[in-house]
């Protein structure tokens, strides 16, 4: 048995889980932060070169470009990404960064921050509650909840390379490339193509890029596919396969694979536990 709660915005999404059989959790290399917390449980964690239980009560913190796999029964967690240019704003307003400024964080896991854990609960029990007035307390909760990982578990330092351009905060040097993505995620795009727009060999381009991003050129792709299929499931009425064709893939059930893979959920169960459609 399964519960699943998503809640879309344009700078994040939340994603609540309780899975009572065995259930596999896995989060490729994309643009945005993620958390992931830990509620009830055991959750065997697998982060680059480092395994560990991720405790109840305890989050896994991860910049852009990681990636994490993990496995466990009996599972009550939270998912949150958070968009780099959220993320940038945010430090921005409170003063700890100006413009040409990255964010990290510094260790992962977290253990044994108990407002930490307050903030999951609360975002938990608003995605399952659903009262009048949930759509406010979960935004609020977010700022919240961003401002107190930047005082506490981040590192801000400037960054000559990275920008932060209409696509989101990226590196100069593949900007170019970013961009081209963005504006054809329905069209085939060899990687010849896309190295062509940061003017490197495919060679050199895609090997700059995994140590940029964390991810393959394609993978990155990828992701920023699935997150405009989600935008899509959310703020229209629109088939599977439509979105499917409107995302670059060649079928619907490729599509679905893809999809499944990076949130857990096929399109129509994902459009099922959406939180205030859009």
């Amino acid at each position: 048995m399964k519960s699943d709660r998503v809640f879309l915005r344009p700078q994040y999404t939340i994603h609540y889980r309780r899975a009572r059989a065995r259930a596999r959790l896995e989060s490729a290399a994309r643009a945005d932060y993620v958390v992931i917390f830990q509620l009830n449980g055991r959750l065997l964690f697998n982060l680059g070169d480092n395994s560990f239980e991720l405790k109840e009560g305890g989050a896994a913190l991860l910049d852009p470009g990681a990636s994490a796999l993990a496995d466990g029964r009996n599972l009550e967690y939270l998912l949150l990404t958070i968009s780099p240019s959220f993320m940038l704003d945010r430090a921005a307003r409170t003063g700890m960064t100006g413009a040409g400024a990255t964010v990290s964080f510094r260790v992962s896991p977290v253990d044994d921050d108990r407002r930490l854990a307050r903030f999951a609960r609360d975002l938990a029990d608003e995605l399952m509650e659903e009262e009048a007035g949930h759509e406010m307390v979960i935004g609020a909760l977010v700022e919240q909840l961003t401002v107190y990982l930047l005082r506490h578990h981040s590192n801000v330092r400037r960054s000559e390379e990275l920008e932060l351009s209409r696509v989101g905060l990226v590196d100069r040097r593949i900007r170019r490339a970013i961009e081209l993505m963005h504006a054809h995620l329905a069209s085939e795009l060899p990687l010849e193509e896309i190295a062509a727009a940061a003017y490197l060999s495919p060679f050199h381009f895609a090997r700059l890029f995994k140590k940029l991003t964390g991810a393959s050129p394609h993978a990155y792709l990828g992701a920023l596919r699935v997150r405009r299929a989600q935008s899509l499931l959310a703020e229209t009425d629109l088939s599977v396969s439509e979105i499917s064709a409107r995302v670059g893939y060649s079928s619907p059930s490729h599509f679905t694979k893809a999809f499944r893979q990076a949130t857990g959920l096929t399109p129509s169960a994902f459009r099922k536990a959406l939180v205030s459609h859009q």
